[in-house]
Formats: structure tokens, sequence, C-alpha cells
């Protein structure tokens, strides 16, 4: 079953769940990808293959809204957009501790390990092991804090840069992990395998009439601790 958050001609946008990939890959699970194929081919009754490119992924323990593009144009035009870091991403994590102040900006410089699938934050440049300096990039996002419950607080997250595992590892690094994600330090895991991150809000320039387009993902609906921070969030607004 597909949630599409906004469609045309041109571009689909759907609502991604915990614990689904966004592309295949060779574990030979579901994707999104394919799902979203056959949802547009049933749709319009087309026949032959369906074109589909996917924009932006995020990590199949996160779920929120994934923008894909209908025609090939639409895909060279949004890729462009994301090199010159147009998109504006804004996502909701659900974390153990809250952070020393309410709001504020995170810069770290971030190591990626491709064998064990993590990457390391670090303070500054000159504080990553000199053999890896050369690997480091600079990963920045901006914070603030939407609501709180008696165990767990609701963070606000605007992505600048589009790292490895960026919003988990830099969390995780200033002591507030993101609820159920074990490989940063979270105490315990969640339910459904997933992680407590939601990429929540999207905004693009439309690929063919440069509108400015956002899409608003919501939360799952039957999480009682996510139901509480959507209406918190919603009614401090």
């Amino acid at each position: 079953m597909v949630e599409v958050l906004y469609e045309d001609n041109h571009v689909i946008v759907v609502n991604k769940r915990p614990g689904e990939l966004v592309q295949p890959d060779p574990t030979g699970d579901p994707a999104l990808e394919d799902t979203v194929k056959a949802y547009i081919k049933t749709k319009y009754g087309k026949p032959g293959a369906v074109f589909l490119g996917v924009v932006h992924r995020i990590d199949r323990p996160v779920g929120g809204a994934v923008l894909l593009a209908r025609t090939s144009k639409a895909l060279v035009r949004l890729n462009e957009q994301l090199k010159q870091r147009r998109f504006r991403k804004i996502y909701w994590a659900i974390v153990e501790n809250s952070p020393d102040r309410p709001e504020g900006e995170l810069r770290h410089y971030i190591v990626r390990n491709g064998k064990t699938n993590k990457s390391t934050a670090h303070d500054t440049q000159n504080a990553v092991p000199r053999n890896l300096q050369s690997e480091a990039k600079e990963a920045i996002l901006r914070y603030k804090l939407l609501a709180s419950s008696d165990r767990y607080h609701l963070l606000e997250i605007e992505l600048l840069t589009g790292r490895h595992h960026q919003i988990r590892c830099q969390l995780s690094k200033i002591g507030c992990p993101i609820k159920g994600d074990l490989k940063y330090g979270a105490s315990r895991s969640n339910k459904d395998g997933g992680i407590s991150l939601w990429a929540r809000r999207l905004t693009f320039e439309h690929p063919v009439t440069h509108k400015m387009i956002t899409v608003e993902a919501p939360t799952p609906h039957d999480d009682k601790l996510w139901a509480y921070f959507e209406k918190e969030a919603t009614r401090r607004d």
C-alpha cells in the first residue's frame, strides 16, 4: 500500500514506512521504488516498463517523505537542485535526552566507515585522526526542541548538508541518541525495528512549473508516542 502525499505527471512524493528500503539491495527485500512503480502502472494502466527515478534516499530504519521523479527530465532537474542544496529538508526526531540548549546549530566533521556502515562525528577537522582527515566531511544541521514527555524529547531538525547517517551521528555526539537507534547509542530498540526519525517536511522547486512545493509527511498514527508529539507540536504552532 502506497501512501501518496503529492502526485502529478512529473513527480510523486510518498510516505515511507520505517524498515522499508527505498531502492532494491542484495537482501531482495521489497523496495519502495518497485512498490511505487506498481502503483503507477496499475493506476494509469501503463503498458511496459514504468520510469521512476529516486531523487533522494532516507535510511532504511527512517520513515517519512521521499521524492521520486516520473520523467527523466524531472529527474535531471531535481538532481541539480539537490546538488545545489536548494531542497529544504525538515526532520522530526524523538531523542532520549534533551540538548543543553533548546535550539542551535551543530557543526561536526564526519567520517564514514564503509565496513561497519557507521559514521563518527568530530568537533573539529583537527580532531579527526590524521589518516582519516582527507575523508572527513563537514556536517551542519539546525535543531529546535518542540516538545517533551516524561522520558523523551521531540526535536525539529533542518538538514543543511547531506552526510551519511548525519542526523543520527550528530545527535549521538551531543548525547541525544534517537529513540530505537542502537547503532548510535540508544538504550533500547523500537518494536518495529525502525528508529524514531521522520522526514517530516520537504520543500523543492517543481521541475516543470517552477513553483515551490512543500509536502508534509504525517507520523505513524498507530504509535502512541508519535501521536502525542504530533499533537503537542501542532498545539504549539
